[in-house]
């Protein structure tokens, strides 16, 4: 399998478009009653599907998120949370859900320690890894509030994939064969490995691309919740099986965790940058970070920089630096602890990080600010409809296949989001029963005078953030269309201090993507960056509404099979 852009030993030379930036794969997708844009073409036309048929934005969301459970379980499904910003156009509103689940309620601290004994960190994989999924619940909040279909009707069409099965496309039978040799060497810590091993690969190996991938066991899930809702989830035979899985398998997690739990609407945060207005979701979520590091930013000319310039690349890492050490420490689960927000995204405090910087060499080490007010592994996807609704939504197993740790006959597997707890007992994101860990998984959305603009994510852990701030620069600063802004060339940062523990005392790592000129990269590590090597760099969805043509543009970018279409 090529898993680069060379042949045979050579490199392959890239073709030319007639219009627009050079770099982009496409044009953008054009449509007037709807689009859909997701990480796989089968979950886009379902999602395109069910808006023909009359269904809302979040009908079609929904339907496209459970096809992704079916044909990209590496990076989503229903083990896993979800979060999602909804445009209602009807209330010309904005509305945040958090659909995270907590940890364990027969799981205290002290037991948690004494379970690791001299370890520092919650193990990746394995039973104390795996918290409440919050998935299913989210979807039936969602649709309660903004669905009119059946949530039967919105399954059916995954139902039908899983029994039958779908061919495996190319970057998710790569991701899914790197994975499923780093879980076959956890083999020992995940005492349950062959309920993966029958669920997920096929003759015990991970599916090449054009193999047809079938999941008899979640399509029978996916029925017990179109016919029992998500009651059938966390109260009926789908908790039951769980929790009889959960105590032959070593795992804290009870039904009584799965029937506590709720998904919570939230009021989504926003800043202004350039006269364009930001909403991430608060915390738990690491959204935030964008919003300060757009903070940071505005009070540089980066377009007089020069896009992907030297200068322009060290400024945002230098910000993202920044920006990342306020997360290691302040992030954490509200209801917990109590985070300074309007204090992280206000301006006064943006102007004294920003003084930190300096334009010509890169910082080793930045500690967390601190306040003087003291009140104050991934699917993305979203879908807008003929009535103006919007959604943006992700949902995640955390890393590619979770914790490894597949329910007997379920088809799906638990996220490890729980591996993101500190242990420190100071810290705010430290583990305790019953709380909301860390989560890196966050939708974006912006607003331009009032009207929705841009509804977009970008997939893939401690980048998410990095990527947001990448393409809405790319979109308001340089001018590129929502094609262009997702296929550009990008760095990723690595290295910052982390709200699991650890601080950066070395500057950390800069990768960049090969678009990116040899004169720039030496001049970047003359100014202390330290340049590495990654074969990742997100995964980015994107629908912007064009309010003087009165039209959606759609995008999904090349470094995923994905698909936007709309009609």
């Amino acid at each position: 399998m090529l898993t680069t852009a060379r042949l045979h030993g050579q490199q392959t030379g890239k073709g030319d478009r007639l219009t627009g930036f050079n770099f982009a794969t496409r044009s953008p997708v054009l449509g007037r009653q709807g689009m859909v844009a997701t990480s796989h073409p089968l979950a886009t036309q379902i999602g395109l599907d069910v808006l023909k048929q009359g269904g809302t934005a979040v009908d079609a969301a929904i339907a496209a998120n459970a096809a992704l459970g079916v044909v990209e379980p590496n990076n989503g499904g229903i083990g896993g949370d979800l979060f999602a910003i909804v445009w209602s156009a009807k209330e010309r509103k904005l509305y945040g859900l958090n659909a995270s689940g907590r940890s364990p309620n027969g799981l205290t601290y002290q037991a948690m320690k004494d379970v690791l004994g001299s370890r520092t960190q919650i193990p990746l994989y394995g039973p104390l890894s795996v918290s409440v999924p919050g998935t299913v619940d989210g979807w039936f909040q969602l649709h309660k509030r903004f669905g009119k279909l059946p949530v039967a009707r919105l399954l059916a069409p995954s139902i039908r994939y899983a029994r039958e099965g779908v061919p495996v496309p190319q970057v998710i039978a790569y991701s899914w064969q790197v994975a499923a040799q780093r879980l076959a060497a956890q083999e020992a810590v995940i005492n349950e490995f062959t309920n993966f091993r029958k669920t997920f690969l096929i003759d015990g190996k991970a599916p090449t691309e054009g193999q047809v991938f079938r999941n008899p066991d979640l399509a029978t899930t996916y029925e017990k919740i179109a016919s029992g809702g998500r009651d059938a989830f966390y109260n009926g035979p789908i908790a039951d099986a769980i929790d009889r899985y959960a105590r032959r398998a070593g795992l804290y997690l009870r039904k009584a965790d799965l029937a506590a739990h709720q998904s919570q609407w939230v009021e989504p945060v926003s800043v202004n940058y350039r006269g364009y207005d930001v909403y991430e979701l608060p915390p738990n979520g690491q959204g935030v970070a964008v919003l300060q590091m757009l903070n940071v930013l505005e009070g540089f000319d980066l377009k007089a920089m020069g896009h992907n310039s030297a200068d322009y690349l060290h400024v945002l890492v230098e910000a993202k630096k920044l920006a990342f050490e306020d997360r290691a420490r302040y992030y954490a689960d509200p209801d917990f602890s109590k985070i300074p927000l309007n204090w992280l995204i206000s301006r006064e405090y943006a102007a004294q990080r920003r003084k930190l910087i300096d334009p010509k060499k890169a910082a080793e080490r930045i500690d967390a600010g601190m306040p003087t007010l003291r009140n104050g592994d991934t699917v993305y996807l979203t879908v807008a409809d003929d009535q103006g609704n919007m959604v943006s939504l992700i949902q995640s197993n955390m890393l590619e296949f979770g914790s490894g740790m597949v329910p007997d006959g379920l088809g799906f597997v638990f996220h490890n989001r729980g591996t993101s707890f500190n242990l420190q007992p100071d810290h705010a994101n430290v583990y305790g029963p019953a709380k909301r860990p860390f989560s890196t998984i966050i939708p974006g959305f912006v607003t331009k005078n009032g009207e929705p603009f841009l509804s977009f994510g970008v997939m893939g852990g401690a980048m998410q953030p990095q990527g947001h701030v990448q393409i809405l620069c790319n979109i308001i600063d340089f001018g590129m269309n929502v094609q262009e802004a997702g296929d550009a060339a990008r760095f990723s940062h690595s290295g910052s201090g982390e709200p699991i523990g650890g601080l950066m005392t070395d500057g950390g790592r800069l990768a960049l993507e090969s678009g990116i000129s040899a004169d720039v990269r030496t001049e970047l590590e003359k100014r202390g960056h330290h340049l590495t090597g990654t074969d990742f760099f997100g995964g980015y969805q994107a629908i912007q509404w064009d309010a003087v043509n009165r039209i959606y543009r759609g995008a999904s970018e090349m470094r995923k099979d994905g698909q936007a279409a709309g009609y």
